[in-house]
């Protein structure tokens, strides 16, 4: 009967250390990456010109007067600077991209602006109109206005964030949304991405810095959708006592039940 006691005893004792103390490996990000150490990151692709963005275009010169005619009513007050120097935080007029990666810009016509960064549309408009001859002291800033990824799952606040730089990474985005809970497996963030009308998928493992800083979705791109998976022990938690059986409590009532059952069996 001693015997039984301490055997029943011992498993409880084992059982409660072991899921008490045990360290997850899994949680550290970029794990390896020591002081000093360098890791060739994946080449930056900064944002391009999709169909359906809509970009602010705004024309600025010496002679405010001449680059009005070029921009749009409001467009130039949302960027920053108004022509007397003021700044402004109105509601944006902006260009659509047409499917065929086309804008419809005033005196220039159609330009084709589809695949090319920030800076190349920018690029493009001046010499545009240097070229012609309509402003030759031109300088152009562009934004996108509705560049967004979407960060899903297992995060402290899910929802759509803005794309406010060229090369934001998946880290950067992740912090948008304030960081994953502790139940988010870091191992395994999927990122699905829309290319050439396809949706693609991309795993990425964030606590592999080799794994992580040389995926094709390192860098974000408009329409990005990053969603982070529970772990196991958060899923049960969608059923009924789904993780009663793993908890020591649980099993330390089991032990005491069966030593019960062993004493009315051996008395």
């Amino acid at each position: 009967m001693k015997l039984i006691n301490r055997i029943f005893g011992a498993f409880a004792l084992t059982l409660f250390l072991a899921t008490s103390c045990s360290t997850p490996k899994k949680i550290t990000y970029m794990q390896g990456f020591d002081n000093g150490e360098v890791q060739a990151v994946k080449e930056q692709r900064r944002i391009t010109v999709e169909s359906d963005d809509a970009l602010a275009i705004v024309v600025s010169s010496k002679d405010p007067e001449l680059a009005e005619v070029f921009n749009l009513p409001v467009a130039q007050r949302r960027i920053g600077m108004t022509a007397s120097g003021s700044s402004s935080n109105s509601v944006a007029g902006s260009y659509t991209v047409a499917p065929d990666g086309t804008i419809n810009f005033p005196l220039l016509g159609v330009l084709r602006i589809g695949g090319l960064t920030r800076v190349e549309v920018a690029k493009l408009v001046e010499n545009e109109l240097m070229n012609r001859g309509l402003l030759k002291d031109a300088v152009v800033t562009v934004e996108f206005m509705n560049a967004t990824i979407s960060v899903l799952g297992d995060v402290a606040h899910p929802g759509e964030y803005t794309i406010d730089r060229d090369n934001l990474t998946i880290l950067q985005a992740l912090s948008k949304a304030g960081d994953l809970n502790i139940t988010g497996l870091r191992d395994n963030v999927l990122v699905v991405r829309e290319e050439n009308g396809k949706d693609v998928a991309y795993r990425v493992d964030l606590t592999d810095t080799q794994n992580l800083m040389q995926s094709p979705a390192y860098y974000m791109q408009q329409n990005d959708v990053v969603y982070v998976e529970p772990n196991d022990t958060k899923k049960r938690q969608a059923t009924v006592n789904g993780n009663t059986v793993l908890t020591p409590s649980f099993w330390l009532s089991v032990a005491s039940l069966l030593t019960t059952i062993s004493v009315l069996i051996f008395k």
